[in-house]
């Protein structure tokens, strides 16, 4: 059960090990492109079609359709990667139980967006956790954690892009373990619990009030989506990759400085961040000295 190209390696290293993949589900095709007139279809969808494994797409998981169609399959074991919440009459239907691979350490980062969250904080780790489902989200037990190293100047596309290799293996060891009934079963310590909720638009704006550290990590959290914003001459200004500057000063954090060439920057409470990727409003992504070489800074 997955939808976006996260879910892929998980299900495609399954079938590279020989596993019967009874079904996938995922989310509903949607109209999208130019005029709307374009069938868009999940990842998970392309990759199962493209391996003749039938596919269920249902609105609502409490459909009693959709119930009997997943019944029919005969499911000894569920796996959850990227979807969405499920409700107990789904995830309690297979004998050997249902199980997700969420991106966090857990119980660290509980929620919808714990890789964006663990680099706006500044980990320098993280790593993915599989675990049983029950009712409260992200609270099951846990089977197995793999960490990884977050690096200083990593974007959440980039953790995210290593995770999904990092979590297909995690997946792939889970499904053996409980296939040889050895699989352990941790329960998680709520005390050491943290959140990762959804990011909204209005909370992706650039605080320069904080120090530099914390403004670079905020951007490398935030991109390539939904991207981190201010704002430059009155339109929205998009800041995907940045670079920290040490320096004193006493200009206002905020304030933006260019040579109109090869460099715009905003002071923060401590420094500078530097802009090396950007996206001005109705404009396309660009590095920041091509920006520059149509734009001038008002």
């Amino acid at each position: 059960m997955g939808t976006p190209d996260f879910a892929v390696p998980a299900l495609d290293i399954l079938v590279q090990h020989g596993y019967e993949i009874v079904g996938v589900v995922t989310v509903a095709d949607k109209m999208g492109g130019r005029g709307m007139k374009q069938v868009l279809e999940s990842p998970v969808k392309k990759y199962a079609v493209a391996q003749g494994i039938p596919v269920l797409q249902p609105e609502k998981l409490r459909n009693p359709e959709f119930l009997a169609q997943l019944r029919d399959l005969g499911a000894n074991l569920q796996i959850v990667v990227a979807f969405r919440m499920l409700p107990e009459v789904v995830w309690s239907m297979p004998g050997l139980g249902t199980f997700n691979l969420h991106g966090s350490l857990l119980p660290r980062y509980r929620g919808a967006a714990p890789i964006n969250w663990a680099v706006i904080n500044g980990d320098t780790e993280t790593g993915v956790t599989t675990f049983f489902l029950q009712h409260e989200i992200d609270t099951g037990s846990i089977i197995f954690q793999d960490k990884m190293t977050i690096g200083e100047d990593e974007t959440a596309g980039d953790v995210h892009d290593r995770m999904m290799q990092l979590g297909a293996g995690t997946v792939l060891k889970t499904v053996q373990a409980i296939e040889a009934g050895t699989a352990p079963s941790v329960p998680q310590d709520d005390a050491q619990a943290s959140h990762a909720p959804k990011i909204f638009h209005e909370t992706c704006q650039i605080n320069f009030e904080q120090s530099t550290a914390q403004v670079h990590n905020f951007v490398r959290g935030l991109s390539p989506f939904p991207a981190a914003w201010t704002t430059l001459d009155g339109q929205e200004l998009k800041v995907l990759r940045s670079a920290k500057e040490t320096a004193a000063h006493d200009h206002p954090p905020g304030n933006v400085f260019s040579d109109g060439r090869s460099y715009l920057k905003f002071s923060t409470r401590d420094g500078f961040v530097q802009v090396l990727e950007l996206q001005l409003q109705g404009r396309k992504r660009m590095l920041v000295k091509d920006f520059l070489n149509g734009y001038k800074v008002q």
